[in-house]
């Protein structure tokens, strides 16, 4: 059997337009048909759940993670937008980490990689 591959994650929502719309600003991802979010290979789709609330309980639980060329244009556009920052950027032994929040409490990740990381073997 062919090992299945990820091709989208649903992100569950009680306010899908508005989550959408901060998502596209925020990241300018193409909006595919049937609402996908094209992010390169995976794709997610913000959906309007019932059995959600309003704000993430455990926003830690999992956390989306852009990779970015350029973390410190990504962390003043995002600046811009007034977004809330959970740990400002920063440097480690890989490269440049962000964590904020999206409107609805999930915890999102801008990561720009050292070109050092992305030349090994991973």
């Amino acid at each position: 059997m062919k090992q299945p591959e990820l091709g989208s994650i649903l992100l569950g929502t009680a306010d899908p337009d508005r989550l959408r719309t901060w998502y596209q600003q925020a990241f300018g991802p193409v909006r595919q048909e049937h609402g996908f979010l094209d992010f390169g290979e995976v794709s997610v789709l913000i959906d309007g759940r019932g059995d959600v609330a309003a704000s993430s309980a455990e926003p830690g639980r999992y956390i989306l993670n852009f990779h970015v060329s350029d973390a410190r244009a990504a962390a003043a556009r995002l600046d811009a937008m007034g977004v809330t920052w959970i740990a400002r950027l920063e440097k480690r032994d890989v490269g440049l980490f962000g964590t904020l929040a999206d409107p609805d409490g999930n915890y999102i990740q801008i990561i720009e990689f050292n070109p050092e990381y992305l030349a090994q073997d991973r």
